[in-house]
């Protein structure tokens, strides 16, 4: 064999490595575009088979859609209509909820033009302005006498309230849904006409299973000898500052000491610098500005207030919160909620204009016969300082108490409270009812001045306090008409014995003794 050596031989192997890696090179290039395209092809083909498929399933759904029901199962038919039958209902309770609220809105905007209408006429009659600057002296006469405010009143005779509860309740009973046929059986003969769908008994006692005999009660009975361990715990409650912990304590009732606290607790009122200049701003409204409506107030307390034998000592005191509250213009923020407007006077010689329009007065709301009740002076026995007092009244009156005289479909307004005592009475004691509608009586008409005051003025102030800490810890004014009904069961048998309305006014005409907590305990058990 020849072996093979030499410059010449190495030469020619290195050309030929030069030559063989850029090829094979381009054939791994030319492999992988080849791969690319195929691949891309291949992906374009199975996509379009997709869209394919797609569209003969689309196509199918529609063409099962069409076809008759009689080819569908029973099952899906009969699920079919359920759905159907649940959509339905639905709808018509949204429509139906809709054109109550639309007019029990219409309703209020009609009454609110009422008392507009009477103030304005008062207005008239009086040759007063609705609100007018204070003059020098007249600024200096109220700062001088403002923690005895009643000096500066004139002559109170020439005012009148400008509605009662009475005007009220005629309001509410004359509301109707246009679009609903009323059953007249004897069954649905009450006055108030607005299907409003309110709890029944078992869901109101299931509500207020806290007040039952089996469990103690704060305030129930004045003999029973725990308050020391009541303010023990309600002291380590308020240590922790939790609402909800206020709440459930204050489903039993509130120690007299600390009731003040466990309510600021519960309406979340904390003052601070804000609310002390707040107050201030407010008190000088007052002294720079003269309303029309400070004599309603005025005449009001003169009324209610000065005439109760355990309230007339608080009679500035009241005059000073009614006073700041006609001016605060953050109480309209209920009509807000409510979805009605405020009542709108005009600027002086701007009537009919638009542009012109005010609130009036500042806070929206007008006084009615017994305001001042509604809060404020049962209120004076808990707080003694008069910041802390008007915004825990502010509070406390915007979340429940402008219910109390404000239509509204609401079942914890007043129209479902009045709804809510006419189905109690009728299940509770069918008996009793069909006797005072036998007798041409309705049990309403002695009962909505309770309800419409939350029964303030009418209960002696320590029940009173002890039922509405039954209100803020359920956070729920049915209480007052579950209240109203226990009353009416409690004087049953006097009621049964007579005949005339009024023998029976006669008998519900003072409550002023009554126990209110072992009442409810006994009706709710």
């Amino acid at each position: 064999m020849v072996e093979l050596k030499g410059p010449g031989y190495t030469s020619h192997y290195y050309n030929n490595i030069f030559i063989i890696i850029p090829a094979i090179i381009v054939v791994i290039l030319v492999g992988f575009v080849a791969y690319r395209l195929v691949n891309s092809l291949l992906s374009k083909k199975r996509r379009k088979e997709e869209k394919a498929r797609l569209k003969q399933a689309k196509k199918s759904e529609k063409q099962q859609q069409q076809q008759p029901k009689q080819q569908a199962s029973p099952q899906a038919n009969e699920f079919q209509t359920y759905r159907n039958a649940l959509q339905t209902a639905k709808n018509v309770k949204q429509r139906s909820e809709q054109s109550q609220i639309s007019y029990l809105n219409k309703g209020q905007s009609a009454w609110e033009k009422r008392i507009v209408k009477s103030l304005n006429t008062m207005c008239s009659e009086l040759n007063m302005s609705l609100a007018k600057q204070r003059n020098e002296t007249e600024m200096r006469a109220v700062k001088r006498h403002w923690n005895e405010l009643g000096h500066i009143c004139t002559d109170l005779n020439r005012f009148r309230p400008v509605y009662s509860a009475k005007d009220f309740l005629d309001v509410i009973t004359g509301l109707q849904n246009p679009n609903l046929k009323i059953d007249e059986t004897l069954w649905n003969v009450g006055l108030i006409k607005v299907p409003l769908v309110t709890k029944t008994l078992l869901e109101i006692k299931f509500q207020y299973k806290d007040i039952t005999t089996y469990t103690p009660q704060y305030c129930s009975d004045e003999s029973i000898l725990i308050e020391d361990e009541n303010v023990r715990y309600a002291t380590q409650i308020i240590e922790k500052k939790k609402s909800s912990d206020a709440h459930t304590y204050s489903k039993r009732g509130c120690p007299t000491s600390l009731r003040g606290k466990l309510w600021c607790m519960m309406l979340d009122v904390n003052l601070d610098n804000w609310h002390l200049a707040y107050f201030n701003y407010l008190k000088q409204n007052v002294i720079e500005y003269d309303l029309l409506v400070d004599y309603l107030y005025f005449k009001d307390v003169k009324l209610t207030a000065v005439n109760d034998d355990q309230l007339f000592v608080f009679e500035d005191f009241l005059y000073q919160v009614l006073l700041l509250f006609s001016r605060d213009t953050s109480v309209q923020a209920c009509f807000e909620h409510s979805g009605c407007q405020a009542p709108k006077s005009f600027i002086k010689k701007k009537l009919g204009a638009d542009e012109c329009a005010v609130v009036y007065p500042p806070n929206g709301i007008i006084p009615f016969h017994g305001f001042s009740m509604l809060g404020i002076a049962p209120m004076c026995f808990v707080y003694e300082d008069p910041i802390l007092l008007y915004f825990v009244f502010h509070k406390l009156y915007m979340t429940h108490f402008f219910k109390l005289h404000h239509v509204s479909a609401d079942p914890k307004g007043i129209v479902g409270l009045c709804v809510l005592f006419e189905c109690l009475m009728r299940q509770v004691s069918p008996e009793l009812y069909f006797h005072l509608q036998n007798s041409q009586i309705q049990p309403l008409r002695i009962a909505f001045k309770w309800i419409m005051r939350a029964f303030s003025g009418y209960l002696a102030c320590s029940q009173l306090l002890a039922l509405w800490d039954r209100i803020l810890a359920y956070e729920s004014l049915e209480i007052v008409a579950v209240l109203a009904v226990a009353i009416f069961i409690l004087r049953k048998h006097n009621v049964l014995a007579v005949t005339s309305e009024s023998a029976v006014e006669a008998i519900f005409s003072d409550i002023s003794s009554i126990k209110v907590i072992p009442l409810l305990q006994f009706f709710l058990s």
